[in-house]
């Protein structure tokens, strides 16, 4: 079946839960303007599960109802992974015949953004979920910048380590933070650098959108759940495999 519906307490059902924060100390016409929120996004009835107090001004919800809405999985638009998932020796053994030199990689959370999980779960040799980083990668030779680095001396570090690619976490969204500072990152290397000189350009963050890469000026975005087996399966692909996406 490509059309489906959201399923609470029986299939089909339709019932979703919402959460959101309204700028309202918390009291009874609170708790009534999240009902009445929640009743023009479509869920009817609609029911107040949760409320908490944030501070003297803001109160916090969670709302539960149905929704009369469908979806149709034949027209969902999702970025495919178009490549082989490696193993780290077969990563090695490629960039070693057909770079014959370690593959140069740059990363850091530039702007303000001072949350490195992401970042290190990708490059630091510890990894995340089973997966040892890019650090561990003996053919990788991996720049690890840190925190709140700023797009000039991402710049000009990946000019000096002459970097293959330059990965750039971003985890820090408020007021579309992160797509500034990705489009702000893309100019900066089309600005200093020939098209046939500029490093791969991937960004990644639980927030992107990953059908933007485009639109956003760089190679390729991941996604919340990314492990830095498939962002070092793609490096491959794209620097020494085919064609950039």
């Amino acid at each position: 079946m490509s059309i489906v519906r959201p399923y609470g307490d029986t299939t089909g059902d339709g019932m979703v839960q919402v959460s959101f924060t309204l700028p309202l100390p918390h009291d009874k016409r609170a708790e009534g303007a999240a009902i009445q929120l929640a009743a023009k996004m479509g869920l009817d009835p609609a029911m107040l599960v949760h409320a908490k107090a944030m501070g003297e001004a803001f109160t916090f919800f969670v709302v539960y109802g149905r929704v009369s809405h469908l979806v149709d999985t034949s027209t969902v638009q999702v970025a495919e992974r178009d490549y082989p998932l490696l193993s780290a020796k077969d990563v090695n053994a490629i960039v070693k015949r057909k770079l014959r030199r370690r593959l140069s990689v740059v990363g850091a959370c530039i702007g303000t953004d001072a949350h490195t999980v992401g970042i290190d779960a990708i490059l630091n040799v510890k990894g995340v979920a089973g997966e040892k980083g890019l650090e561990y990668y003996r053919e990788l030779a991996v720049t690890n910048m840190g925190a709140q680095v700023s797009v000039p001396d991402l710049v000009q570090t990946a000019v000096d380590q002459k970097a293959d690619a330059v990965l750039v976490s971003q985890v820090v969204t408020q007021r579309d933070a992160h797509l500034h500072n990705t489009r702000a990152m893309a100019a900066a290397f089309r600005e200093a650098l020939p098209a046939h000189r500029r490093p791969l350009l991937v960004v990644g963050g639980p927030r992107f959108d990953e059908l933007m890469s485009a639109e956003l000026g760089v190679d390729r975005i991941f996604g919340r759940g990314t492990t830095p087996r498939e962002v070092a399966s793609y490096l491959v692909h794209a620097l020494l495999g085919g064609d950039r996406s």
